[in-house]
């Protein structure tokens, strides 16, 4: 009976283990202890997860296990195209390309900090207590666990002392929570203790991230690791943060694996995550002078009159200003290496050196001021050269002193639990002037007079860069007058008029040059006294032209104030009205530059313009259209004259003198008749004197 009973126990046991299997996919026994003798590996995949959210292609909600994921995570983030483009490469700023979302240029630096021990240890009237420790050298880890608020061993696992007197003995869950604790309490801070430590301590720097964002390490001794970001691509704006990983480590369930807590992995692949972005660039114009200019003659108000394209005449100062935000700088890895505009203004605009200003300011409507800078404080540099087709060109560079000052102040995030440093997410805004030459050189008409700057920026990783292009253009125009004489015998020398701007009421000045036979604009002037009278010349060939080169787009009065003898002025003065309206032309500028992730680039138009708040990405797609001109003279539409390849740049009119009315003439017959008739009143009058004489003297 009891054999009867042991067997069906047994019967019973085995139909639960099959029908209720526990630990089915348990380790085996060689296997679910370490074996000391074998090495780790670290696998590592760098992706811009910001931007493969955005595009959808990527749950935020992924697990990762450890375990490498070629069909999930790989082949989606590293072979997909991306958003909009057609194919799967992305160009980098060096010359180099990454494969999809990956990211190309990381460093990642690791260091081995801990041994894993097994404690046990028994107490009086207690079981024997076993459990896997981390032993810490006290000398070596000491800046490590002063970052993690753990110095001289607080917290650790006391009963181990014995064990080692140079070591600190830590349980996992301690280290864990202290440093998930001071990354969330003073994470800027932590970050930079630990990407120091790393590298000062010996730290093992792997490869720089490839093409597909990946690196490595192999033949690893076992233990526990601190790793750290320690150089990032300019896209970076936010290291991963630093992150113990224990090789080997026990199996976990996630996305990919579901055999959690059953065996040891030597060889683990990561997916740690950055936040990527880029800074933004937009540079605007307006004419200097008030009145003429259409603002309010504020200074520091980024939006009076401030435009992307402009008018002006020739002569007038131009106000520039560009705008950047700043990337997000959250620690050392992060920090800006270079910050360099490049800004060029084309032939017929001159800069007018010396007077380069840089702001800096807490917002993007730029109304919070933190400090301003000028080339004399020694924050940056400014040079000038000449550059292509005649146009000039300015560098505005950061020194080492202000990439110092931008990436480590403590004048905006001066609080222990800052996330950010130096001027992270700050606005600059750089202000100068420059003047619209009165010569050929400036482009008169619908092409326009453009502007570019070229934002060239790095981090740490100092081989790859970006760029960001904007630009605005400033037009003028043009007067052509014709003048004819009815009979065609009259003297242009003779003639003179005098042409005031009606809309902003000031009277036209210019030169003429002679060798062009055109009168180049060159300022205002408020009285008719100091006005320029307009003199016909011989231009080009064709006489009698009085062309004004260089005026804005407003209403002209032209006024006849002299003629030729013998002719008649116009009973009126001329009004000559030139106008704008945006082109269905926009500017190209954007599309040329290959390198400008969200701001210039199309594919995430859609995606700015539908909810303009990306996070750690202060974006908003730029574009703006050029623009046309129409004229009226008195009221009647008129074609404009292109000036070379430039169309709709000169307002065309003819002014015809015709002959005055003769007067009735007192020329020779008039004369000889009043002679004739004098004459014979005098010998009437000496005939009447003889007569009376003579019978004077018969008395």
């Amino acid at each position: 009976m009891k054999n009867f009973t042991k067997i069906m126990s047994l019967f019973l046991a085995l139909t639960l283990l099959l029908c209720f299997p526990v630990g089915a996919s348990a380790a085996p026994f060689d296997e679910a202890v370490i074996d000391m003798d074998r090495k780790g590996s670290l696998t590592i995949y760098k992706y811009d997860l910001t931007n493969a959210e955005k595009d959808g292609i990527w749950d935020s909600s992924y697990v990762s296990t450890g375990v490498m994921d070629q069909a999930g995570v790989v082949d989606i983030l590293g072979g997909s195209n991306r958003a909009g483009d057609n194919d799967s490469a992305s160009d980098l700023g060096n010359g180099q390309t990454s494969n999809s979302y990956a990211i190309r240029g990381v460093e990642f630096t690791y260091l081995k900090i801990a041994d894993i021990c097994q404690f046990s240890q028994a107490e009086e009237d207690a079981p024997d207590h076993v459990q896997v420790l981390y032993a810490i050298d006290k000398s070596q880890g000491e800046v490590f666990l002063s970052a993690l608020g753990l110095s001289n061993g607080a917290k650790r696992f006391e009963r181990a002392d014995s064990l080692d007197a140079n070591r600190y003995f830590y349980e996992s869950d301690t280290l864990i929570d202290a440093l998930a604790g001071g990354l969330s309490s003073n994470s800027t801070v932590v970050k930079n203790a630990l990407e120091s430590y790393v590298n000062t301590q010996g730290g093992v720097k792997m490869p720089l991230t490839d093409g597909y964002g990946k690196t490595g390490a192999t033949g690893l001794d076992l233990g526990l690791y601190l790793v750290v970001e320690t150089k990032v691509p300019e896209m970076v704006v936010s290291t991963c943060d630093p992150f113990l990983v224990s090789l080997p480590m026990t199996s976990v369930n996630g996305t990919n694996a579901s055999d959690g807590g059953t065996r040891w992995m030597y060889d683990v692949t990561l997916y740690p995550k950055n936040l990527t972005g880029i800074p933004s660039l937009e540079k605007t114009l307006r004419e200097q002078v008030s009145d003429t200019g259409k603002n309010g003659g504020s200074a520091s108000n980024i939006k009076d009159g401030y435009a992307h394209t402009g008018t002006a005449s020739d002569g007038d100062i131009i106000d520039y200003q560009i705008i950047s935000t700043l990337p997000s700088i959250t620690s050392e890895s992060t920090y800006l290496s270079c910050y360099t505009f490049v800004d060029t203004l084309s032939a017929g605009l001159s800069y007018l050196t010396g007077d380069v200003k840089m702001e800096l300011f807490t917002d993007t409507s730029c109304t919070d001021l933190i400090t301003t800078w000028r080339e004399a404080d020694g924050m940056f540099t400014v040079r000038y050269n000449a550059a292509s087709n005649g146009a000039n060109a300015m560098t505005i560079e950061m020194t080492t002193r202000g990439l110092a000052e931008l990436n480590a102040s403590k004048v905006v995030y001066s609080g222990a639990s800052m996330v950010n440093s130096g001027y992270s997410d700050c606005t600059v805004r750089i202000t100068y002037q420059a003047k619209l030459d009165s010569d050929s050189s400036v482009i008169y008409g619908d092409s326009g007079n453009p502007n570019e700057v070229v934002l060239t920026w790095k981090r740490t990783s100092q081989n790859y860069y970006d760029t960001l292009v904007d630009d605005a253009h400033v037009y003028t125009y043009g007067i052509d007058v014709t003048k004819l004489f009815s009979d065609g015998k009259g003297d242009f020398s003779k003639v003179e008029f005098l042409v005031k701007n009606k809309t902003d009421n000031y009277f036209v000045k210019a030169e003429l040059n002679q060798a062009d036979g055109v009168y180049y604009v060159v300022g205002h002037a408020a009285s008719e006294a100091d006005a320029t009278h307009f003199i016909p010349v011989d231009s080009k060939g064709t006489p009698g032209k009085v062309i004004i080169k260089g005026v804005e787009d407003d209403e002209y009065i032209i006024t006849e104030v002299r003629t030729d003898n013998g002719y008649t002025l116009l009973k009126e003065a001329i009004t000559v009205s030139i106008s704008q309206k945006s082109s269905s032309q926009l500017c190209d500028c954007y599309s040329r530059d290959a390198l400008g992730l969200i701001q210039n680039d199309p594919r995430y138009a859609s995606i700015i313009q539908d909810n303009g708040s990306l996070h750690n990405i202060p974006q908003r797609h730029l574009e703006h259209a050029l623009l046309t001109a129409a004229a009226t003279v008195d009221g009647n539409s008129v074609s404009m004259m292109s000036d070379g390849n430039s169309k709709n740049a000169e307002a065309p009119l003819s002014v015809v003198n015709t002959r005055g009315f003769d007067l009735p003439k007192t020329g020779d017959n008039g004369t000889m008749f009043i002679t004739v008739t004098g004459i014979v009143m005098m010998a009437a009058a000496a005939v009447v004197i003889v007569l009376a004489t003579r019978k004077k003297n018969k008395r």
